[in-house]
């Protein structure tokens, strides 16, 4: 069975998050994703989970977070019943920008999140596109951070990876048994959509979802978050988004 699940980061610009969570429902999602702006109010948001009967089956939290208080990000992951977690992002001025520099951040990354793993709490890192530009030696930044240690997860941004100018399908395959999840987001044609910083819904754009559902099904991956990063009508996305899925 794959789990479809809606990354809530998309509709940040369509407030209120209980509205969000009322039309994710009527829509036809069971489980959503969740990201560091939405943990201030942790009270509300389970009230809105538990009134729409959502389940947040994964979160992004901030590295700084994870490295400098895994207590309050444990308490998080338990309050909500989160059950994988994902650092989701590096500021630009904080990217290494050689290979010692990325196996550093590696192993950065794998013993920031030892008190999770400890825990109990599958984590890893969920990348852009920044980590396929080639360090000095060639290697790719996104190898060196999974080769930092085996109990790394990856959740995989297909979309990204296709931005950067990869084949989705050859990293899924490169790394079968290390992707937890996936986020499946689309891109418009060039010079569509440029309202909506060129992304589209899921099915209306150009990647080539029936040989990347096959990989991801081989690969035994079955947990796919919806995303966009940018939609004018997060009901429209939303919606189109999970036919397109539920057709694959």
């Amino acid at each position: 069975m794959t789990h479809i699940s809606y990354q809530l980061y998309c509709s940040r610009n369509h407030p209120p998050l209980a509205g969000t969570l009322k039309m994710l429902a009527e829509a036809g999602y069971q489980e959503v994703e969740g990201y560091g702006g939405l943990f201030g109010d942790l009270d509300a948001l389970k009230a809105g989970l538990d009134a729409t009967g959502l389940r947040m089956t994964s979160s992004h939290f901030a590295l700084d977070m994870v490295e400098d208080d895994p207590a309050a990000a444990i308490a998080i992951i338990k309050a909500l019943g989160i059950e994988k977690a994902f650092v989701p992002y590096i500021m630009p001025e904080m990217r290494p920008t050689d290979t010692t520099g990325w196996i550093a951040f590696g192993k950065r990354l794998a013993e920031a999140g030892k008190p999770l793993r400890d825990a109990g709490i599958p984590f890893g890192w969920h990348n852009h596109a920044f980590e396929f530009d080639a360090t000095e030696t060639g290697e790719m930044p996104l190898d060196l951070i999974a080769a930092a240690s085996d109990d790394l997860l990856l959740e995989l941004d297909l979309g990204w990876v296709r931005v950067a100018g990869h084949d989705p399908v050859a990293w899924i395959k490169k790394y079968a048994g290390r992707i937890s999840t996936v986020h499946v987001k689309d891109i418009a044609p060039d010079g569509q959509c440029t309202d909506e910083d060129g992304w589209a819904d899921v099915g209306h754009g150009i990647m080539e979802w029936p040989a990347i559902h096959a990989a991801l099904q081989a690969a035994g991956v079955d947990h796919y978050v919806v995303e966009h990063d940018n939609p004018k009508d997060d009901r429209r996305f939303a919606t189109r988004s999970l036919a397109a899925i539920q057709n694959f």
